[in-house]
């Protein structure tokens, strides 16, 4: 498949094309709104969902297959932060709360891209690892504390600097962390034949809760479409280049590190995506001088669309001319 064909069929599915609806109904001011209570559920739904998938497929996973590929994961959520830090501080000109809270965002991940990337791969009929959620867990800490960890030392000595505990507590505590971490636990006690028991709950309808989420995000992305001038142009590009830079590094990672088509697609999705759910949260308790427009709208009103619209597809075909 060239990477036109994998754009089609990436653009054309219920759960993009549900994503543009939200877009479009914000545009034209639609009265269209989901509860939020019933927003609240769905994000309940597909982080369960996606880390008891995951554990009931890791309980049957061999060990070795599993820890290069980890390797590589954590070591993307150690150095992605690094690096963004150092080019919006040094390039870009941000603060340093600005640039570490930018830096937390996009060497995190998005469990939605997430769920986009394994739709995109299901509908494509392509095989992917069994473990997959348990990378998504690991990435999704490790660059917040770094990021944190770059900014407390930027105010050495200051009486500003955050205690580490609360940020702790925020980041383990937090829904995004109990729902993957505890979803996978309970699906690699129970086992796929435990799973198979509310497969008919947590399977077959995920792709449709999915389309509902994405009409969400896609209201509340048409809603942010004005703080695009507010973020500035280099926010822009920085919101659009640093996920292919990383998507491309992902999938490379995953294929050194034993991974199938599938799984480097993923890996390359996961290293692209910028989380909006985790890394907010820890954001707003540890660096709280950090504006929202720019990270918010950095990477729910930019890097999200861009990824499950053109960049999925792009992993994809790279991860497919790098070979089986």
């Amino acid at each position: 498949m060239d990477f036109s064909s994998a754009l089609t069929a990436s653009l054309f599915t219920p759960m993009v094309l549900a994503f543009v609806l939200g877009i479009v109904a914000a545009l034209i001011k639609s009265d269209l709104e989901l509860p939020k209570d019933f927003y609240a559920a769905l994000i309940i739904y597909l982080l369960f969902a996606i880390g008891l998938k995951g554990g009931a497929k890791l309980a049957d996973a061999p060990l070795a297959q599993i820890v290069p590929p980890s390797l590589a994961a954590l070591g993307l959520g150690l150095t992605i932060p690094l690096w963004c830090y150092a080019i919006l501080r040094k390039v870009g000109k941000f603060n340093s709360a600005d640039s570490a809270a930018l830096a937390a965002h996009y060497g995190s991940v998005s469990a939605v891209t997430f769920g986009a990337v394994l739709a995109f791969l299901d509908t494509q009929k392509v095989l992917h690892e069994p473990f997959l959620p348990a990378l998504l867990a690991m990435l999704e800490v490790p660059a917040i504390l770094v990021a944190i960890y770059l900014y407390k030392r930027s105010l050495h000595g200051s009486a500003g600097a955050v205690p580490l505990g609360p940020v702790m507590r925020e980041l383990f505590s937090g829904k995004s962390i109990v729902l993957l971490v505890g979803g996978m636990v309970i699906g690699v006690a129970c086992g796929q034949r435990g799973f198979a028991q509310v497969a008919p709950v947590f399977d077959a309808p995920f792709k449709g809760v999915l389309c509902l989420f994405l009409l969400e995000l896609g209201l509340v992305t048409g809603a942010r479409v004005g703080d695009l001038r507010k973020a500035g142009v280099f926010l822009a590009l920085f919101a659009l280049v640093m996920p292919m830079l990383h998507g491309a590094i992902g999938v490379w990672l995953g294929k050194v590190s034993g991974l199938g088509v599938g799984g480097a697609t993923v890996l390359g999705t996961l290293a692209a995506s910028a989380s909006y759910i985790a890394a907010p949260a820890a954001v707003r308790v540890a660096i709280p001088s950090a504006n929202p427009t720019y990270y918010l709208t950095a990477a729910l009103a930019i890097t999200f669309p861009f990824n499950v619209t053109i960049g999925i597809p792009l992993y994809y075909w790279l991860a497919k001319s790098l070979g089986t």
